[in-house]
């Protein structure tokens, strides 16, 4: 009788699990690290820290994209032949601040998708 209960709450276990893979789908996250003033004219350099958990053929982050002021910027494109250099990585760029800035970044896992969008502003004075 207990071996049974045993077998039924490891079946019971195994369909939750299943039907729950989505809570710990691990998808692709960024951050954007600005400064928040800038003087006009100033080269102002942008990171943005990509953190997903993996990183091969099969799942890693197959793209990060920068808009900013609403037009898409700089897309960064990876495939099971050019995966990103790390699970987590950090990609940089240098522009010139000539009017505020509103930067977006989004960061997608080829397997669960993404974190969703992170937003900063630059004000340039």
């Amino acid at each position: 009788m207990k071996l049974k209960s045993i077998v039924q709450s490891i079946a019971v276990m195994a369909i939750f699990l299943s039907f729950s893979s989505g809570v710990f789908a691990n998808k692709t996250g960024v951050k954007i690290i600005a400064p928040e003033k800038v003087a006009k004219g100033t080269e102002v350099t942008i990171k943005i820290e990509v953190t997903h958990m993996g990183n091969t053929a099969g799942h890693h982050t197959d793209w990060v994209w920068i808009k900013i002021n609403g037009k898409e910027y700089k897309k960064w494109e990876y495939n099971k032949d050019n995966l990103p250099e790390n699970q987590n990585f950090v990609l940089e760029f240098t522009l010139k601040a000539e009017e505020n800035m509103e930067i977006i970044a989004e960061g997608n896992c080829n397997k669960h998708g993404s974190k969703g969008e992170n937003k900063v502003t630059i004000k340039v004075e």
